[in-house]
């Protein structure tokens, strides 16, 4: 068996809790033991997994992977620590707020002869796949993704760009690679209001 812990319990860390406690038959989660849940907030137990500090998740020798579900900005810094302690990172996409920092990380994981793995869940939904056979084949001449939520807290989340980095993804691998021809930004702070538009270009134009 594979000791591992969580770190973050939001929706993906709650649904990772889930999973882990409750793996499908004959996937390889069957070979995954979860020791634990690490949170700044004090939860107890969860699904009858126990809440154990951080400090204690990266000393212990039971524990060799950790699946990473916190809020974007800290991404970096806690794959970095999991990294040091000796152990094996799975992340929530994205793995940190600039290109730089994700290469280092990656140098960092190949140095210590450990997998880091950023996992973007929406590619791997039934949804998706339907998509991408749609406009497989097909040249894109124009096209709109609108997406809408709640105002996120740019402390923990970054930039907006990074709120909605995830669908941008989503075009790109659709599509391939994309230039960015320009972006602009609305804020009505009176109406807990905020519009991103950028557009794209493909490299066909």
């Amino acid at each position: 068996m594979f000791g591992t812990v969580v770190v973050g319990v939001g929706i993906a860390g709650l649904a990772r809790i889930r999973d882990l406690m409750n793996p499908m038959p004959s996937s390889p989660s069957e070979h995954l033991k979860l020791f634990g849940f690490v949170s700044r907030r004090s939860f107890g137990n969860i699904n009858e997994a126990k809440q154990i500090s951080l400090e204690d998740a990266l000393r212990s020798k039971e524990i060799q992977a950790a699946f990473i579900s916190t809020e974007n900005r800290s991404h970096e810094e806690t794959i970095r620590m999991f990294l040091e302690a000796g152990k094996h990172v799975l992340v929530e996409y994205p793995m940190a707020l600039s290109a730089k920092a994700a290469h280092e990380l990656w140098e960092m994981a190949e140095q210590k002869d450990k997998v880091l793995h950023v996992e973007h869940i929406e590619l791997l939904t039934e949804e998706y796949k339907q998509l991408k056979k749609e406009v497989a084949g097909k040249d894109l001449v124009k096209g709109t993704l609108h997406f809408t939520g709640h105002v996120l807290d740019e402390n923990k989340t970054g930039f907006p760009a990074f709120s909605g980095i995830a669908r941008l993804t989503w075009l790109i691998d659709l599509f391939g690679d994309l230039t960015v021809t320009s972006a602009t930004r609305e804020k009505q702070k009176d109406k807990n209001y905020s519009r991103m538009t950028v557009h794209f270009q493909t490299a066909n134009k």
